[in-house]
């Protein structure tokens, strides 16, 4: 039996990066031998066992041969005459096919570190294009290793794209799309887990929604960048400089989609667009069964983004209506998560990024002095049913007014 660890902790260190999570292959034992030895097995479709004493993961080595399309049609074998390099050669990236064994020594077959050094993303070998999960995967570590220099090798990208022509992403169930980019969400660079499924013609097959912005103008006046879909993932990478909230960005990731349903003969100009986008998001987490705390703040953004840039031109009706629809009075912490959104669409322009989003600051002192207004000290002055509605209404308008 010997024990190797694997993966990203071995690229992590290389990268002087902290070491998070730690994986490890065991090379020539039984899962008789790994329960013998006090190790608690958890896997179902290959063996898998926690450590005894600090409960990490050691996996038996394992082969994968492709018997079914999708990612699902695999039969896996794992036994003692398996051997490292067998394991290894079944991974994504030449950057996680690496190990090292007790004493630190390197075991590199595939070349992952010389990657390292000149930042690529390479697929290991022909079989990564029996799985196509690992398209989802190269995207998200472009979303998080682009920042550092690295960039997806030509070669695999061909790949991918052969996989995507081939129809192998259409086998991806949305739950397992949607695992993949709540992950990219909480990247360093966001933007470039859609930009690599972009490159590689997957985004027109799992986000058509985001795919059809590329292309659709938008007024040079209000946005420099013009292009709609360049756009949203600016707002997307701004997004997350300002919060860790992932519901935030993706939010802001969506919140123009309806851009995508303007008529060409009405370009630039996009009229009613936060409707039409409310509508492309319910459809979007209706298909990625997305949890309905992303959906609904992103339908907030989409409908009222336009209205929080123009907070200081709207009547205090329309401030007070507004935030009621944002539920603000009972979750003052949506309204933040909208006021991040509306500032990373806002000051993401090229051109805007230093002017403020001063409207943030209105829509906060609106809700404070909304909430000043004491509902008991009208009820002792008789009001009730729909006439203390009524008069509490009228004292918030007022009361926002006088700002």
């Amino acid at each position: 039996m010997k024990i190797y660890k694997v993966g990203g902790a071995v690229r992590d260190r290389l990268l002087g990066l902290p070491v998070k999570d730690t994986d490890w292959v065991v090379v020539g034992a039984t899962p008789e031998e790994m329960i013998a030895n006090g190790y608690q097995q958890v896997g179902r479709d290959f063996p898998v066992f926690l450590h005894p004493e600090t409960k990490q993961e050691y996996a038996l080595a394992r082969t994968e041969r492709k018997t079914a399309p999708g990612y699902k049609g695999f039969r896996v074998h794992a036994a003692p005459d398996v051997t490292l390099e067998d394991d290894l050669i079944r991974r994504d990236l030449t950057i996680n096919a690496m190990a090292e064994t007790p004493d630190g020594e390197l075991i590199d077959p595939f070349g992952g570190a010389g990657d390292i050094r000149i930042r690529q993303l390479r697929h290991v070998s022909p079989a990564f294009a029996e799985d196509p999960v690992r398209i989802l995967r190269v995207a998200r570590f472009a979303a998080r290793f682009v920042p550092l220099g690295f960039q997806v090798a030509p070669e695999t990208i061909r790949l991918m794209r052969d996989m995507v022509e081939a129809g192998e992403v259409d086998a991806l169930v949305p739950e397992r799309v949607w695992t993949e980019l709540v992950r990219s969400l909480a990247e360093t660079q966001p933007s470039q887990f859609f930009e690599v499924l972009r490159s590689c013609r997957a985004l027109a097959v799992l986000f058509p929604e985001i795919d059809r912005l590329f292309g659709v103008p938008q007024p040079r006046q209000h946005h420099p960048e013009i292009d709609s879909g360049i756009h949203v993932l600016q707002v997307l990478d701004h997004a997350a400089t300002l919060t860790d909230d992932l519901r935030v960005r993706f939010a802001a990731l969506v919140h123009d989609l309806g851009k995508a349903e303007t008529p060409a003969d009405e370009w630039p100009r996009h009229m009613s667009h936060e409707e039409k986008s409310v509508e492309l998001i319910r459809s979007l987490c209706r298909r990625m069964r997305a949890p309905n705390e992303y959906r609904d703040l992103a339908i907030l953004a989409a409908r009222y983004h336009t209205r929080c840039h123009r907070a200081a031109e709207l009547r205090p009706g329309t401030l007070l209506e507004t935030l009621e629809s944002l539920d603000a009075f009972r979750r003052p912490e949506r309204l933040e998560q909208f006021l991040i959104t509306c500032e990373a669409d806002s000051t993401s322009r090229p051109g805007f990024e230093d002017k403020g989003y001063p409207q943030a600051d209105i829509f906060r002192n609106a809700l404070q002095a909304a909430r000043d207004i004491d509902t008991s000290v009208l009820i002792d002055e008789g009001y009730e049913g729909e006439r203390l509605a009524a008069e509490l209404k009228r004292r918030r308008i007022a009361a926002i007014a006088a700002l």
